[in-house]
């Protein structure tokens, strides 16, 4: 059996990764997988959260929470005892996770590892954490496109084009003055 999972941030629409990933596969090498293609870091323990729903199914680390370690765990298991998705934790300290939404199963076994697929949206999640903001995560009043006058703008009439243009002719003059200075060679002829 394969099964297609989505792979999404809390709160974020401009991310998201689909892998196929074989039942029999170990929720360890799904890990291993993730952790290579999104650069988590390496050195924090990690947790998955068998959810259905809002319930918690099951804990698996890589120590046994009572429900198995994440190398011991075929997918399968979590997916029969009804998870439709996953809290996965790649750093637990610092409490940060992605989703890892079932999609689809579909028969099979052409996939025996991980794989992501080529739908994906968006940076890698460190940029998000670096302040990365996607377009679809803007309030609506900031959403308009370079050159495009925002519903804000429109509403109180403002005229900021004109304001940005003299503003770049002001740096302009800047810049020639400043290139006339490091033209200017002082030296004393004499020495």
């Amino acid at each position: 059996m394969i099964y297609q999972f989505r792979v999404t941030l809390p709160g974020i629409k401009g991310f998201y990764r689909i892998y196929k990933v074989n039942s029999v596969n170990s929720l360890y090498s799904f890990h291993k997988q993730m952790q290579a293609d999104l650069e988590f870091p390496a050195d924090q323990p990690i947790l998955f959260k068998a959810m259905s729903g809002e319930t918690v199914l099951a804990r698996y680390a890589l120590v046994n929470l009572g429900f198995g370690v994440v190398d011991e765990v075929q997918i399968q298991k979590a997916v029969k005892a009804g998870a439709d998705h996953f809290e996965y934790f790649y750093d637990t300290k610092a409490k940060k996770k992605v989703i890892i939404t079932l999609e689809a199963e579909e028969p099979g076994n052409e996939v025996a590892v991980p794989t992501l697929m080529n739908d994906m949206k968006g940076p890698l999640p460190i940029e998000f954490e670096n302040g990365y903001v996607a377009f679809e995560d803007l309030p609506q009043e900031k959403r308009h496109l370079p050159g495009e006058k925002s519903p804000l703008d429109m509403l109180l009439g403002g005229d900021d084009d004109d304001d940005d243009e003299d503003l770049d002719d002001e740096d302009e003059d800047d810049e020639d003055e400043e290139g006339d200075d490091e033209t200017e060679e002082i030296y004393d002829e004499n020495e």
